[in-house]
């Protein structure tokens, strides 16, 4: 998933700044035909997770088929190392050969998410925000994730938290000047307090009824801060359960019936633990924190739909 903020088009020295996504054709709701689209994620990364959580909600496990990549990566790319993470439907051992496949050309990152068209045999689309516009009007099962009276508000929030939040912690995380990582740091904790400060009166951040698209992007995020972001990444001002507010959306998420099913946190901390050397050369993967997403969240009182 490679979407790109204003501020990452324009950087501090030595900041990360994210790959444009490449492939971007857009499957219409009336041309969708139920196993014909396949979806390589890994669940180690929290833009492919937000496709497994849409994929989830709208009921599409059996309209549309998946493969896992192996949490852990090394300069090869995405790779399907058998077992849990084997690629069943061409065969690939690493997704760098779907790209292969769809363009000769392509000498980019490989990324995940990416769907995958079984007939023509190519790439549609590997930016997770369109995949899950998509698969959000795949299927009128569960909830509408962008409902057209929330769409203003449910974009002003996407933008500004994929900025500041989504890829601020990759921008505090993979800085290479003390310039570009204090900024990225402030980015991430001015935004996490606003969105406590929201959160303290809304159940959730475009509706009090019910998640939208713009809760479900914000939480694979939240899911990681403790796990991950806070030391990993040095975002340490304070940890996700020091906010409550915050902490609560989390865990609502978390308990929402499938979601559970879609997080392994050990394959999270193993990917990044293990797979960025630069910032860990050891490779060892800490055993905490204890994080228990499945205590009782109290969000139902600030809005009117209980979980």
């Amino acid at each position: 998933m490679t979407e790109v903020s204003s501020r990452a088009q324009q950087p501090h020295a030595g900041e990360f700044v994210r790959q444009d996504s490449t492939f971007r054709d857009w499957v219409a709701p009336e041309d969708f035909r139920p196993g014909r689209y396949h979806l390589y994620v890994a669940k180690a990364c929290p833009w492919a997770h937000r496709t497994l959580i849409v994929r989830r909600l709208k009921g599409l496990e059996d309209a549309i088929s998946v493969s896992y990549a192996d949490p852990i990566r090394d300069e090869r790319g995405w790779a399907f190392t058998g077992g849990a993470y084997t690629e069943q439907i061409n065969g690939f051992g690493f997704l760098a050969e779907a790209y292969a496949a769809t363009d000769l050309e392509f000498h980019g990152r490989i990324s995940v998410p990416v769907l995958w068209d079984r007939q023509d045999g190519r790439i549609v689309n590997n930016e997770s925000a369109d995949i899950i516009r998509m698969l959000n009007r795949f299927s009128d099962d569960g909830p509408d994730l962008y409902p057209e009276p929330l769409r203003p508000q449910i974009d002003a929030f996407n933008e500004r938290i994929y900025s500041k939040l989504n890829n601020g912690v990759y921008r505090a995380g993979f800085a290479s000047s003390q310039e570009a990582y204090r900024s990225a740091y402030e980015d991430v904790f001015e935004t996490l307090d606003w969105l406590e400060e929201h959160l303290a009166e809304h159940r959730y951040l475009a509706s009090d009824d019910e998640p939208t698209e713009a809760d479900w992007r914000l939480f694979t995020t939240l899911l990681r801060f403790d796990a991950v972001y806070v030391g990993h990444f040095k975002c340490n001002r304070n940890r996700l359960i020091d906010m409550p507010n915050l902490w609560g959306l989390a865990r609502e998420l978390y308990q929402w019936p499938g979601v559970a099913e879609t997080v392994d946190l050990a394959q999270i901390k193993s990917h990044y633990y293990a797979t960025h050397k630069r910032l860990n050369p050891t490779g060892i993967v800490p055993e905490g924190p204890r994080l228990d997403f499945t205590t009782p969240h109290g969000r139902e009182r600030l809005g009117s739909r209980a979980s």
